[in-house]
């Protein structure tokens, strides 16, 4: 059994992380949020200890290390993005290994320097990219892997998750904490391409505002138009039609890919994987990391070239 800690109890998220540990026969020891409503806990690990100031946390971790018995192993992060940086490095000095929900850092360069902390405190840091655990995904990869080593394809990622005006008072909403749209619920789509694809030849910006992005990526197997968005008046009138406030898609060369479902148990299926020493790393984050810090930093160039068929409406 190993003993975890939490940072970000109170988040949508934290829960799949405190069924994972527990799924996974280990158990949570200690949880921080500055909020505290996280009487979630209860439904997992009622004896958990929990802090609402991270400097008593930082110092209660230090004392399980000292003593030794109760020592954290793995630190789970599920944090705002831009405070990960910092939560890892948390973790790392209190002799703990490190698992952060994507995305993993908001720039390239912050992936270096956690590399250097890698090295110097011995512990891992690993990312949740539970897309790479999809069985739809692993058949598609297992396809393209299979299928002529010359062909390029041709991708159309379109995803929509409506967010009402509280999305823009947090921390989502402010795109030096989120990374904006994109990077905010774009960064585990483009790990998934660059995964099966490979690497990135072109990045391109058509469109950006701070509810939707939009672009057009040059893979070394495939070509992708792209478009993610908060806002639902961009929902298909077929889905508003159904009362639905997601839309999820993407086909390859014309073929959708069905990849609504079994999402329930990825989380633990990622821990299973990092428990075993086969988790993913920072350089396995590095490429994600570097479209959106790309797409965040670039001018779009509007509706020009190859541009997803959902720009039309933004003529």
């Amino acid at each position: 059994m190993k003993n975890f800690g939490l940072i970000g109890a109170a988040g949508y998220i934290a829960p799949r992380h405190m069924k994972a540990i527990k799924d996974t026969g280990n158990k949570l020891v200690a949880a921080l949020d500055k909020f505290d409503s996280v009487g979630i806990i209860d439904s997992y690990f009622p004896e958990a200890d929990f802090f609402t100031e991270t400097e008593r946390y930082d110092r209660h971790l230090d004392k399980l290390r000292r003593k030794g018995e109760q020592k954290i192993d793995y630190v789970a992060i599920c944090t705002p993005n831009y405070l990960h940086d910092s939560h890892i490095r948390l973790a790392l000095r209190n002799g703990a290994h490190a698992i952060c929900e994507k995305p993993l850092v908001l720039n390239p360069w912050n992936i270096d320097a956690l590399q250097e902390i890698e090295r110097e405190t011995g512990n891992n840091i690993y990312n949740i990219l539970q897309l790479r655990h999809h069985q739809a995904i692993i058949d598609l990869k297992e396809k393209i892997e299979k299928g002529p080593k010359d062909k390029i394809y041709d991708i159309d990622l379109s995803y929509i998750t409506s967010r009402g005006r509280w999305y823009f008072i947090s921390w989502k909403g402010d795109n030096t904490k989120s990374g904006g749209v994109a990077t905010n619920i774009g960064v585990h789509f483009y790990d998934m391409l660059t995964y099966i694809f490979g690497d990135v030849k072109t990045n391109t910006v058509h469109y950006t505002d701070d509810e939707t992005a939009a672009g057009f990526l040059q893979l070394e197997r495939a070509r992708v138009r792209w478009f993610l968005s908060v806002d639902d008046k961009n929902l298909p009138a077929d889905i508003v039609a159904k009362g639905q406030r997601t839309y999820r898609s993407i086909s390859v060369d014309g073929e959708e890919i069905e990849f609504s479902g079994g999402f329930t148990e990825l989380h633990t299926i990622s821990y299973e994987h990092i428990l075993k020493g086969e988790g993913f790393g920072l350089e396995h984050a590095r490429k994600s990391i570097e479209i959106v810090h790309h797409i965040r930093n670039s001018r779009p160039i509007g509706l020009r070239g190859d541009y997803h068929p959902f720009l039309k409406r933004f003529r």
